[in-house]
């Protein structure tokens, strides 16, 4: 009885309503899912649980049935993929496992993202645990909205929009597991039934299969822009980049670059002048964002970015965590005369150099001497009381990133000229955030034609373009192993480490698992 409850209680999830933050355009598209608590059922029986009828809460039976439902539904659905809940550990996997941060943080405190960190991990690690079950939520509040809406009575414009957009969250969360497990239960159905919570391990061709058949019904409903107070809401342009993303995870160079152009012919996306600004509250949802997570302060349930109080330095009332390396920090070039990539002081907190309030930053701060500055916000805009409840969204996807990929999908198609032509964009545009005028040493345009020394030049360049925005471990599991082992030391063995062990608890617990 208690596995089956481990497993249905993401089905009651439907009581949400929109938030809009006064003074801002901002607007939150989702709001905190009220779940069903189980805990007195279990206590005093199985016959008393399945007898009583559930008080305050919506069931599948009495819900779905008019489009402010439906709404409600699909914002639920955007909040399961927020940084609200401490248990979104993507910044872990992304950052923490490559050589770009440690834990940081007091030695004894979420030990157990240092055996991720070090490679040791098992099934019982409570932080890959946790975000199991976390992305399966998002994973079932994405279902219910693809089962149950197509029958709702409203706009059949709005409908299909609203199942394209729960396509594509579901697409998303799939990615991300993915490449964190490998093989994956495929879940595609609201769990009711022993069939449908109980599945076997998926290959992954077959998850990246339904990935992309997820992602191409949703480009093919999405709009390409929204107004007012529907603005964070998934595009067509985040579809199509997130098919050429999952295009390039699969080598498939030509497809890759096919949707990329897509993108691009939409016409709406550009490189802000200062890199600095994508990390900015001012410039949340620019127009070199393609998707980003939105979040917002000051909301009961809570809305707000957790990552701003665990990233922060216990001076601010944080916790310190993901602290970057000394490796990332010599990755950014430096010009003949001294002066460093520009992106180093928007990424890091370095030793005498300014911290987000104004204040310098310090070594003593962290336990390698660095922070991650993005992610956080000056306590101006948050308060140290309220470090928790950040208000910046988390970008997944911007428009640097996708030139990137397309640079590396030029190149590995044979075409070095296009390649160099998309990577050497984002360099200038790194050179132009310089603070004056820039040492005509500082980031100069790459000019080889090689194969293997632009492979070089792009994958050097996605690390500096992207620190800490949670990719970095990723990029190096999909180039492969003498890359991946050669970043990652001794502790690492491409083989028998590149994916985290399945959790105990859900071999445990779905018994069409064979562990």
């Amino acid at each position: 009885m208690k596995k089956i409850l481990n497993h249905i209680s993401g089905i009651f999830v439907h009581q949400l309503m929109n938030v809009t933050k006064p003074g801002n355009k901002k607007v939150i598209l989702y709001n905190t899912a009220i779940l069903l608590v189980f805990t007195m059922a279990i206590f005093s029986g199985c016959s008393k649980f399945l007898t009583e009828d559930l008080k305050g809460e919506f069931s599948t039976d009495t819900y779905y049935k008019n489009d402010k439902q439906a709404l409600q539904a699909i914002n639920g659905a955007y909040n399961a993929l927020s940084f609200t809940n401490p248990d979104n550990a993507l910044w872990v996997f992304g950052a923490v496992a490559s050589d770009d941060a440690v834990k940081g943080g007091n030695a004894g405190d979420q030990a157990e993202i240092t055996y991720i960190d070090e490679f040791t991990t098992n099934a019982t690690n409570g932080i890959t645990n946790n975000y199991w079950i976390f992305v399966y939520e998002g994973i079932a509040r994405a279902n219910n909205v693809i089962a149950n809406v197509p029958a709702v009575p409203m706009d059949e414009v709005l409908k299909t929009r609203i199942i394209g957009e729960a396509k594509f969250i579901r697409a998303y969360s799939y990615f991300n597991l993915v490449n964190i497990f490998g093989k994956v239960p495929l879940k595609l159905l609201p769990q009711l039934t022993p069939e449908t919570i109980h599945v076997p391990l998926s290959e992954v061709s077959a998850i990246y299969q339904q990935i992309e058949k997820d992602l191409t019904d949703a480009a093919a409903v999405l709009p390409v822009s929204y107004t007012a107070g529907d603005v964070g809401r998934v595009t067509r342009g985040a579809a199509l980049a997130m098919l050429g993303k999952v295009s390039l995870y699969q080598q498939n160079w030509s497809g890759a670059i096919g949707y990329f152009q897509q993108v691009e012919a939409l016409g709406i996306y550009n490189l802000l002048p200062n890199y600095a600004d994508n990390f900015k509250l001012a410039f949340e949802n620019s127009s070199e964002s393609i998707f980003e997570i939105q979040q917002l302060t000051g909301q009961n349930p809570g809305l707000g970015n957790a990552m701003n109080q665990w990233f922060a330095p216990s001076v601010e009332g944080g916790y310190y965590f993901n602290a970057a390396t000394q490796s990332l920090v010599s990755a950014f070039e430096k010009a003949s005369t001294g002066e460093v990539d520009p992106r180093v002081d928007a990424s890091v907190g370095r030793d005498g150099q300014p911290w987000l309030n104004g204040d310098i930053f310090s070594a003593s701060w962290s336990p390698t001497g660095f922070l991650t500055k993005k992610h956080q916000q000056p306590l101006s805009e948050v308060s140290s009381s309220l470090k928790g409840d950040g208000d910046l969204n988390y970008v997944y996807l911007r428009y640097a990133d996708l030139l990137l990929m397309k640079a590396e999908a030029f190149n590995e198609n044979g075409n070095a000229d296009s390649a160099r032509a998309n990577l050497n964009k984002v360099r200038q545009r790194a050179r132009a955030s310089f603070n004056g005028t820039p040492p005509a040493t500082l980031l100069p345009d790459i000019t080889t034609l090689d194969k293997n020394q632009l492979a070089t030049a792009i994958q050097k360049e996605r690390r500096t373009e992207l620190a800490q925005e949670f990719h970095r471990y990723f990029d190096l599991m999909r180039w492969g192993k003498s890359v991946a082992e050669a970043a990652l030391g001794t502790n690492f063995n491409y083989d028998t480490k590149r994916y985290m062990p399945l959790p105990q608890k859900e071999i445990d617990a779905n018994q069409a698992i064979n562990p």
